[in-house]
């Protein structure tokens, strides 16, 4: 008899929600239909900062199928406080509320919609709203900003931002270095540019209910954030984002067009979408700009000796938003003094905010690409000098981690990569008129778990559900819950079906810090086993009791859609029996996992992270100075891999942002005008598949029971921190430049030196 194998945590499964996506099934905000529906256009502000003097709409009033346009002066009764506009980022300062005043904060600010029968009529209303200000003096350009910068006298209460801790005396450390590197390193800003735009659909249900389909990575706190500004109870209130087109952090915040969608339904009492338009995408999150001093000391030998780091980044005039930038390299590297700073300056800008990987994208690349610099100084190979300075502890906080098999990554990846055959000389590979250089750099990120809900529903005919108000932003969640649930209750795949992505489901945290696999996992293996509980009783009503021996689940094995005791194989009893058996149509449970009192030791007593070694190679025509990424390794050690299709594809994706990050993005303001100008699919440049050529993923073997419930560390952040770093660093082997400022365009290239 063929026993069919198990489809479980492990098994590389297709997406399971891929068929609706490549179908049209799928629905994403704004393509949900609803009846009496009126369109939203939002009339952009041509400012960067001052007063809105005076409005006339008449022009667009009299378009035909505009029904009315919305402003400052005639909106409807909204939240006066600030506290009752807090996300549930919580971001120091004044969060922004559109259209609720005359003050404009940036360029592009929304400051009126105009609401149609007709998509159409309302954006040929928009184009016809004539706007007065009396505009004031604003400063966007990030140098100036500097003369501002400051640190928050609350940022310490800000939970996803951890101030660095200095250990030893640094600044005499370095001063008394045989080797320094010394330099400034800087990152320019980045826009969010996920492929569905942000849209919100909020159906106005008439007895005081509203429906919000929104882009978003959490539908749970757009829900509060929407009872809180809006005056709505809460229970009345109901957000679904079931399909996310790309979110990197875009979604993380309630963005500003379901402010003015909901407002506008609130005032009309009818439904209402908003869409942005892609130059619109360009109004609100953005990875901040920043300037990254590194000073590091070292031996002859390569021992590091000293770490000093000072950074900064750009902020809003209205909310002081911060990262975890110098933290990277004090922790991961083993140097006896280390001493860091931070600070943040403002703008008249959006506020920045979090975009794949924040902080650790920015502060690890641009740290990793110093200490190449200083391996070169030691005469040392990049990849050994890593090795030298290795910390089996996390240096800063002097506290061991759950598990960290990043010397196992660096083997495996440099096995995979051949980076033995490397010749240590730069400009000493090449091909034709292409230089090939080969460079290494080092990722690290969180490893998180949050508290998290979720459901299952076993019917009587063996088909299950399980829900979690968790979000899929691409990341593959659907296809997690549906194989830790298969795995737990051994149902083939095709009789469950997971839901997510809606405030009424069990409580999710929003879907951000690559939490989401390690967090709605848990809680759904929660939800299964006190189904398999439930179903163990149930199974004592079987003729003959074939379960009888059992004890507890931990005596049955579930696969193949039956309960099968461990110890006696051939006494077994088919789901679906056992429920007919006890008289159940139906058993539902809902279970909610959280960190145990031995976790929440742990969390206090030791580091949680992913690590990763990036290794890359580039050719650079000698002539024209243009750069290609021909391959890239990365090896991964992020604990208990439940999804590797999906996980793979994670970082996939990751590395090419990485990509993007090295070479191509870069967001350009216009200084006088104070807007981004550069808006548009054209002119901001993402890589295209010409530019991606062959990537291959690791995964390293990394048992760690302790760092989560299931074991599972996040990916989603993992596959950018430090591909950057590696693209440059490989560019330098090839080309003997040094560029310390990303994107590595032709024209930096051009103007560098080759270092003597």
């Amino acid at each position: 008899m063929n026993t069919p194998a198990k489809v479980g945590i492990g098994t590389p499964l297709s997406r399971v929600d891929g068929v609706d996506k490549v179908t049209g099934h799928a629905r994403y905000a704004a393509e949900y239909a609803v009846d009496n529906l009126l369109y939203g256009v939002v009339v952009s502000s041509r400012i960067a900062k001052g007063r809105i003097t005076g409005i006339d709409d008449a022009a667009a009033r009299a378009v035909p199928g505009v029904v009315e346009v919305i402003t400052h002066e005639n909106r409807p009764h909204e939240a006066w406080l600030d506290h009752s506009w807090k996300d549930e980022l919580k971001i120091p300062g004044e969060p922004f509320k559109a259209l609720h005043d005359d003050r404009v904060q940036f360029a592009g600010q929304p400051i009126a919609v105009v609401l149609a029968d007709t998509f159409e009529a309302a954006r040929f209303g928009a184009s016809l709203v004539e706007v007065a200000y009396d505009a004031e003096p604003h400063n966007v350009d990030f140098t100036a900003s500097l003369d501002e910068k400051f640190l928050p006298a609350h940022f310490k209460r800000r939970n996803t931002f951890h101030p660095p801790k200095s250990r030893g005396d640094a600044p005499a450390a370095f001063e008394q270095a045989a080797l320094k590197v010394e330099g400034e390193y800087h990152l320019a800003p980045e826009h969010h540019n996920p492929m569905e735009m942000h849209a919100s659909t909020v159906e106005w249900h008439g007895d005081g209910r509203i429906t919000v389909y929104d882009k978003t990575q959490g539908s749970q706190g757009v829900q509060a954030y929407l009872a809180s500004a809006f005056g709505f109870s809460k229970k009345n209130v109901r957000v679904v984002n079931a399909y996310v087109g790309g979110g990197f952090g875009s979604g993380l915040r309630p963005q500003w067009q379901v402010q003015v969608a909901t407002l506008a339904a609130k005032k009309m009492e009818r439904s209402v979408r908003v869409v942005m338009t892609r130059a619109q995408m360009f109004t609100h999150a953005h990875r901040p700009e920043c300037t990254f001093s590194i000073q590091l000391g070292a031996e002859h030998t390569g021992k590091l000796t000293a770490i000093i780091n000072t950074a900064t980044t750009s902020t809003s005039r209205f909310e002081h938003n911060m990262e975890d930038i110098v933290t990277w390299g004090m922790m991961n590297y083993d140097s006896p003094n280390a001493h860091g700073d931070y600070t943040i300056a403002p703008r008249d800008t959006y506020t920045s905010s979090d975009m794949r990987a924040p902080g650790a994208a920015t502060g690890m690349t641009l740290f990793e690409i110093a200490i190449d610099e200083m391996a070169y100084r030691a005469k040392v190979d990049p990849l050994e000098f890593r090795l030298i300075n290795y910390s089996e502890v996390d240096a800063m906080n002097g506290t061991p981690f759950t598990s960290k098999a990043l010397r196992e990554a660096f083997a495996q990846g440099a096995e995979r990569f051949g980076w033995d055959r490397r010749s240590a000389e730069p400009r000493s590979m090449r091909d034709g008129r292409e230089l090939i250089g080969w460079g290494v750099a080092t990722g690290m990120w969180d490893a998180q778990f949050s508290k998290t809900s979720a459901s299952a529903k076993l019917r009587a005919d063996g088909r299950l559900e399980v829900a979690c108000a968790t979000s899929d932003i691409g990341t593959g969640t659907y296809t997690v819950m549906t194989l830790v649930a298969a795995d737990t209750l051994g149902l083939p795949v095709d009789q469950i079906t997971a839901r997510l992505g809606d405030s009424d489901l069990p409580t999710s945290p929003v879907e951000g810090g690559s939490w989401a696999a390690a967090s709605a996992g848990a809680a759904v293996q929660l939800a299964c086993q006190a189904v398999a509980k439930k179903l163990l009783k149930a199974a004592d009503k079987v003729e003959g009791r074939p379960l009888a021996g059992a004890k507890s689940i931990d005596d049955i094995a579930f696969a193949d859609g039956r309960m099968t005791l461990k110890s006696d194989p051939a006494s077994s009893v088919a789901i679906v029996e056992a429920m007919r058996a006890a008289g159940l149509q139906l058993i539902e449970e809902e279970e909610t996992a959280s960190p145990s009192p031995s976790q929440m030791i742990s969390m206090a007593t030791k580091s949680r992270n992913t690590h990763s070694a990036i290794f890359c190679e580039v050719r650079v025509d000698e002539e024209l100075d243009q750069v290609r990424v021909t391959r890239v390794v990365n090896a991964v050690a992020a604990g208990r891999i439940i999804s590797p299709k999906t996980a793979r594809s994670q970082i996939l994706g990751g590395v090419v942002m990485g990509i993007g990050m090295a070479l191509h993005e870069e967001t350009f303001i216009d200084k006088t005008l104070g807007r981004w100008m550069n808006h548009n699919y054209a002119e901001y440049h993402v890589p295209a598949h010409a530019d991606v050529e062959d990537i291959d993923v690791i995964f390293v073997d990394e048992p760690d029971p302790e760092v989560t419930p299931l074991g599972v560390k996040g990916l989603g952040e993992i596959g950018i921190v430090g591909t950057a770093a590696a693209v440059a660093n490989a560019i330098y082997h090839a080309t003997g430049k040094r560029v310390r400022s990303l994107p590595i365009t032709i024209d930096k290239l051009l103007e560098a030196e080759i270092d003597p």
